[in-house]
């Protein structure tokens, strides 16, 4: 996985401790354990618990295409979300499908 600088970039001066768990310890140390669970396998992870949470802004958007430059199909997107839907709730994946969509629509234009 690339180096992480998003936390340093966007809130380096005003929260450097912040910035730093960011980049360093969840993107570097966390993100870097492939031995335990691949990059695409976190990404789906990823993906799944932010939805569930109601996370469903630029982050969810971020996660989203990180699956799919990690390899997840619009097919798999789609099925994630579908089964996440039953779980986390409905609304949630109806409010989280627009991103999907839009990421996945981005390549084939």
């Amino acid at each position: 996985m690339a180096k992480v600088t998003a936390g340093r970039d966007e809130l380096g001066v005003f929260a450097p401790k912040f910035a730093e768990l960011n980049d360093d310890v969840l993107f570097g140390q966390v993100w870097s354990r492939e031995e335990q669970l691949s990059a695409r396998d976190r990404s789906i992870v990823t993906v799944t618990a932010l939805m569930a949470s109601g996370m469903l802004d630029n982050s969810l958007k971020f996660h989203l295409q990180n699956a799919k430059n990690l390899g997840v199909t619009q097919e798999e997107i789609v099925e994630i979300l579908t089964h996440a839907a039953f779980y986390a709730g409905w609304s949630k994946a109806w409010a989280a499908f627009p991103m999907a969509k839009e990421v996945w629509e981005e390549a084939a234009k």
